[in-house]
């Protein structure tokens, strides 16, 4: 028989076609010094696994970056602790990012590091000594996410920063949207990063509010820029308005010709990014997703593309794929492969 399918086997009986089976044999990915990062992509697409999936994550959202496709972003995690602060900044200032859903955790970090503070490597501590190297960080004053370290007097840099240049303007506008928040908060950031001539760049915040685009933060009261909100509603006339963002984001998914969703991580800002379309009109033409959750438990983390569009939440004949693996190491890859092809 030949492996197509058809014709006989090795005992001379005739085999039935194969339905199921389409002839695409795995070819052997190539890694060479000088291999740019959109080469390594298109090795890729030669080999199985995770790699065929990286491949066609990039082949999506290349197209995503064509001029009528109105992107959504959805960033959760520790993304930008970790050190992918500078990457979103670059695709919201470079045209690539049309609306940002992200988490109050995230622009809390993004912040600290635009008015001056910095996040520090630091060692993963042995299981069996982690308690107490915790216990010892907690005397010391300083926070762990995994290996990433924060002295915690960013924290009252941070606090001072929004009770002295963030929340009065809001407060004499009264009741606002938390994007509202999230564009002051930004344009705040930006001034005050070039005022103090901070080494660090300005921002994921600072650069949206420089573009004019959005960043909506639906679950802001999870974080500590939540939290300083919340104590500021205690003594002032301010207070935010969750449901106002929702008017907006509908709009762009109405006005779009194409869009696309580009989610990393899951939770809150994963569905707020796929529901949108719920209301809208049509659904997501072009998805990538990138998580480390599993689909088998039910969760939406997880929860493959393909089930989005069971919901309606991706047309039926959109071009969707889920990468399954750390997003600090996808993300790069995939913005640097995807920017090399439509930039050449």
């Amino acid at each position: 028989m030949s492996d197509d399918g058809t014709g006989e086997d090795g005992a001379g009986h005739e085999q039935p076609p194969r339905e199921a089976f389409g002839h695409d044999p795995i070819g052997h990915a190539e890694a060479q010094a000088g291999t740019t990062v959109g080469e390594l992509a298109t090795e890729y697409g030669e080999a199985g696994v995770g790699a065929a999936d990286m491949h066609e994550a990039v082949d999506i959202y290349a197209d995503m970056l064509e001029e009528d496709v109105t992107v959504v972003m959805g960033l959760a995690g520790a993304m930008v602790p970790s050190g992918m602060r500078r990457i979103v900044a670059n695709l919201i200032r470079d045209g690539h990012v049309d609306a940002l859903v992200t988490t109050g955790a995230n622009l809390t970090h993004d912040t600290i590091e635009a008015i001056g503070g910095k996040h520090h490597h630091g060692p993963v501590p042995d299981e069996k000594r982690e308690r107490d190297h915790d216990e010892q960080l907690r005397e010391e004053g300083v926070d762990r996410i995994y290996n990433v370290y924060l002295p915690q007097e960013h924290f009252t840099l941070f606090e001072s920063h929004l009770r002295e240049t963030v929340f009065p303007a809001l407060a004499e506008e009264g009741t606002v949207s938390i994007q509202r928040l999230t564009e002051k908060l930004g344009e705040a950031n930006a001034a005050v990063n070039d005022e103090e001539g901070v080494d660090e760049g300005s921002g994921i915040a600072a650069a949206a509010f420089e573009s004019d685009v959005p960043i909506y933060c639906p679950a802001v009261q999870d974080s500590v820029l939540g939290l300083q909100a919340w104590m500021y509603n205690q003594t002032a006339d301010f207070s935010l308005d969750a449901l106002a963002d929702m008017d907006t984001l509908t709009d762009q998914a109405f006005d779009a010709d194409r869009t696309g969703a580009l989610v990393v991580g899951g939770g809150v800002p994963k569905n707020y990014v796929l529901q949108t379309m719920l209301v809208a009109p049509g659904a997501y033409d072009l998805a990538v997703q990138l998580t480390m959750d599993p689909p088998q438990t039910g969760g939406l983390s997880g929860a493959t593309l393909d089930e989005a569009r069971s919901w309606g939440k991706l047309e039926t004949a959109a071009r969707n794929v889920s990468v399954y693996a750390d997003a600090t190491i996808t993300l790069p890859l995939l913005v640097a492969a995807a920017r090399e092809r439509v930039e050449e």
